[in-house]
């Protein structure tokens, strides 16, 4: 349970960097008045309607050195913030520092060295009522205070939290920061009424492009909807995308294809001296037959379907005509299958051996000249 205690601080003095360094007598032993709602909002012990209950707070509970020490390091604050202070939320609030805590008399005292500009002067005009911020455990039970004072409840296990400067403290404002000590343990729940309530911090996160208060249900559910609609059309931009991404895929696949053809009919077309003799073989083979099958056929300018036709046409006359080239050039095959081509190299040398024996002829009787003239000469 969360409590606040008004205090008085000493004369403050200044340091040399201007900062406030003073000493409170913070809290003291005794009972102090509560709300039974504040102790008991559950109505576990049947204290929630009872009105004021006093609660003890015994020597145990305030000089215990584990719950003194927990107030060195904390904060001291600028009004009590509404939660409790924490390493989040430390630099909204945190003023200055307890520089330490110890037994004085009667009372738990701390050094508190106050740090912010702004508060120091606030402090200077006039804001000089404290209050404790802590948590303590509650004990119920029947208890006795000083002067026989029945309790319903006692204070253990306190954990210090912040020290607040407040215009009024609960305690009114004999709990200020003046020249003399003033013990200002009292009912936490004026701490309400006297405090000015400090604002809520906004807890902002962003969402999308907007920073959102989580506070504001209605400013959350706007950003959250425009983060989807905009992740929505993130998401249809995306596939569509994707589609146009495996559209050009298979295009730029297709287009490796094609261009793997084309290589190949590339290199299929390169023309080589082998490709050369073979296509010169194959045209000498198709006019060789076809002066066979038409002796007086021209083939100079021609292709070789044109020879083939005009050769088929020479063997079938009009009927050959309407024949499709295909047809055509099985009826070439089948009359020139028995078929030698005309061999120019091989006709030449034929007719060169016919001169080669005429040649003979020529010759013996050429000789048989020449022996009669030089028989003659030696006769004369």
């Amino acid at each position: 349970m969360l409590f606040a205690d008004a205090l008085m601080l000493d004369a403050p003095r200044r340091t040399s960097d201007g900062y406030m360094a003073v000493r409170a007598k913070a809290a003291r032993t005794g009972t102090y008045q509560y709300l039974g709602s504040e102790i008991d909002p559950q109505n576990q012990h049947g204290l929630r309607d009872a009105g004021m209950v006093n609660v003890l707070r015994d020597d145990a509970a305030v000089f215990d050195n584990k719950s003194a020490h927990s107030f060195i390091g904390k904060p001291v604050t600028d009004n009590h913030p509404s939660v409790a202070v924490n390493a989040a939320n430390w630099r909204d609030h945190a003023r200055g520092v307890v520089m330490g805590a110890m037994r004085d008399g009667e009372y738990l005292a701390f050094d508190l060295l106050l740090t912010d500009g702004d508060t120091i002067n606030a402090v200077d005009a006039g804001k000089r009522e404290l209050s404790n911020g802590y948590a303590a455990d509650l004990q119920f039970g029947d208890f006795t205070g000083p002067g026989g004072v029945k309790c319903v409840a006692k204070q253990v296990s306190i954990t210090g939290n912040h020290v607040a400067i407040v215009d009024k403290g609960r305690a009114g404002p004999s709990c200020a920061i003046t020249d003399s000590v003033a013990v200002c343990d009292a009912n936490p729940a004026a701490v309400a009424a006297f405090t000015p309530p400090s604002e809520k911090p906004a807890m902002k996160i962003k969402i999308g492009d907007a920073d959102v208060d989580l506070s504001d249900g209605a400013a959350v559910a706007l950003a959250v909807g425009t983060l989807n609609a905009n992740l929505a059309d993130a998401q249809g931009k995306v596939g569509a995308l994707t589609a146009e991404l495996a559209t050009a895929t298979t295009n730029l696949q297709a287009k490796d294809g094609e261009i793997v053809a084309l290589n190949a009919k590339l290199a299929d077309a390169v023309v080589t001296p082998e490709k050369l003799q073979q296509l010169a073989d194959a045209r000498a083979d198709v006019i060789g037959k076809a002066k066979v099958l038409a002796p007086s056929i021209v083939t100079d300018g021609k292709t070789d379907a044109e020879i083939r036709k005009e050769a088929v046409t020479a063997k079938l006359g009009d009927s050959a005509k309407d024949m499709a080239d295909a047809a055509i050039e099985g009826a070439f095959i089948a009359f020139a299958k028995d078929v030698k081509a005309a061999d120019p190299l091989r006709d030449t040398l034929k007719d060169g051996l016919k001169n080669v024996g005429d040649a003979d002829q020529n010759v013996a009787d050429a000789r048989a000249e020449m022996l009669a003239d030089l028989t003659g000469k030696k006769a004369a």
